[in-house]
């Protein structure tokens, strides 16, 4: 009940009750003749719909006049205040509680009525506030570009976000909400809300996907706690947005950039292989002179062997390329596993300097559903990797065998073996045995460009080794389909 008697004296309202239980009473009293019960129902009804307009304040003033002038001007004795008949106990006791019931119901029906017209401002000011954020044009923070916002589509007085991922603390609006940046950080981290009644300041968690990411602090009781959780989450959800963005950009840029590099290197590897070609023709027609003596031709050979290295590089350089730019186009068909071994061991000729490769292909194998070019490219690179770090003359083991779904190819050597460690690095792009790096040519890219030509038909690629016991480079290659 103490809440229907909070309300503030008006006194203009009392005035006005007054008046229209005094107007009911005049006109009922000397113009119209009737009896007493319409007189009650005419000062219930005034009752009733002051109190419904007004408030309880006023509903009891009109309920204690319309008692008196019933009792004063229609109930015997007439003109005297008496109350000896019960009936007027009875009218009094009606007019009581009839004011107390009505104002109950009409100012709970006023605060519904407020509390809907609040959340619907609300919910306004909300749409506002995600279609800003939506358009927002960031031209400075965007932590700070959010508060600013918050606190003007809000029209709160202070507002302070704490952005945990640069440990700022940005305020906004015309005064300095009266929170340190302690209790902003210490809302952050342990998710509890904070509120101050004296200074009606309130701090919110503001997390995404259970990760707390800052606090958002307001002045102000004009905005509900379901508004202010609300606004959390799009302040959440505009910072994790620009930063999907901000990284996608950046992902964008280093696209670009990579796709500019493997298309200058393409053009600066062509340019450069350009001229090797006469070079490489001159020296080989100068080392078939037989006058020349040897001191001569052994430069010439030198010069020959250098050529060969130096065009083996630009051609590593325009297939790394191709593949950066995605520029990687299979041609799949069946092919024979056995003929492709031939193809790249004559490719290789002399240049296995001695060493015995032993053939193991199954005469049943099925074929393969590959490019030739390409997988003839890995075979390549794993038998030229494999001369570089093993000593001349040793023995390799080049075998191929049939797996459910697929071809697995392998080279087998007896070289120093490989690390454990850089087992791991092996297919990385420039990387090269830290012990033979100084000593042994190379750039370090074919094994990545087998790994990635491997990876675009669907296999796998893969070293086993032991130091002192050799290696053996595998990858594998789907079957054909009608033989899978």
């Amino acid at each position: 009940m103490k809440g229907l008697f909070s309300q503030s004296v008006n006194p203009s309202r009392i005035l006005g009750t007054l008046g229209i239980v005094g107007g009911i009473t005049l006109i009922y009293y000397r113009v119209i003749n009737v009896n007493n019960v319409t007189v009650a129902l005419s000062f219930l009804l005034a009752v009733l719909a002051v109190s419904t307009q007004w408030g309880v304040i006023e509903g009891l003033a009109a309920s204690v006049a319309g008692m008196l002038c019933f009792n004063y001007f229609f109930l015997p004795p007439i003109g005297t205040l008496t109350i000896a008949d019960p009936q007027n106990w009875v009218a009094l006791f009606a007019f009581v509680v009839t004011t107390v019931i009505t104002s109950h119901l009409s100012a709970s029906v006023r605060k519904q009525a407020l509390e809907s017209s609040q959340r619907q401002h609300e919910m306004e000011q909300l749409y506002t506030l995600s279609r800003n954020l939506l358009l927002l044009e960031v031209h400075g923070p965007l932590a700070q570009e959010t508060a600013n916002l918050i606190a003007k589509v809000f029209e709160l007085p202070g507002v302070a976000f704490y952005d945990r991922t640069t440990d700022r603390i940005h305020r906004a609006g015309p005064n300095d909400i009266p929170v340190d940046a302690a209790k902003l950080r210490d809302t952050a981290l342990q998710g509890t809300v904070f509120h101050d009644s004296e200074t009606k300041s309130t701090v919110i968690p503001i997390s995404l996907g259970g990760q707390p990411i800052g606090s958002l602090g307001i002045q102000g009781s004009q905005v509900s706690e379901t508004a202010l959780h609300a606004i959390g989450n799009l302040t959440a959800i505009t910072l994790e947005r620009a930063h999907a963005q901000d990284t996608a950009t950046r992902a964008e840029a280093a696209r670009q950039s990579e796709e500019l590099k493997s298309t200058m290197l393409d053009a600066l590897a062509h340019e450069f292989k350009t001229p090797l070609t006469p070079i490489k023709a001159a020296v080989t027609s100068m080392l078939s002179d037989t006058d020349m003596s040897p001191a001569h031709q052994e430069l010439l050979r030198i010069v020959d062997e250098e050529t060969d290295r130096l065009n083996s590089m630009l051609t590593e350089a325009i297939q790394m390329s191709r593949i950066e730019a995605c520029q990687l186009q299979l041609r799949r068909s069946p092919q024979s596993m056995r003929k492709i071994f031939q193809t790249q061991l004559e490719k290789l000729g002399e240049g296995l300097e001695g060493r015995i490769v032993t053939v193991e292909v199954p005469e049943d194998l099925p074929r393969v559903n590959v490019d030739a070019e390409f997988i003839g490219i890995v075979i390549w690179q794993f038998l030229s990797n494999v001369v570089r770090y093993t000593p001349p003359g040793s023995p390799l083991i080049l075998r191929a065998s049939a797996e459910e779904t697929e071809v697995i190819v392998t080279l087998e050597d007896c070289g120093p073996g490989i690390s454990e460690k850089e087992q791991r690095k092996i297919f990385e792009k420039f990387y090269r045995g830290k012990d033979q790096r100084e000593r042994i040519p190379g750039t370090g890219m074919g094994l990545t460009i087998a790994r990635e030509i491997v990876r675009a038909h669907h296999g796998r690629i893969w070293v086993e080794s032991e130091p002192g016991k050799g290696a053996r480079f595998s990858f594998s290659v789907p079957r054909t389909p009608r033989e899978s």
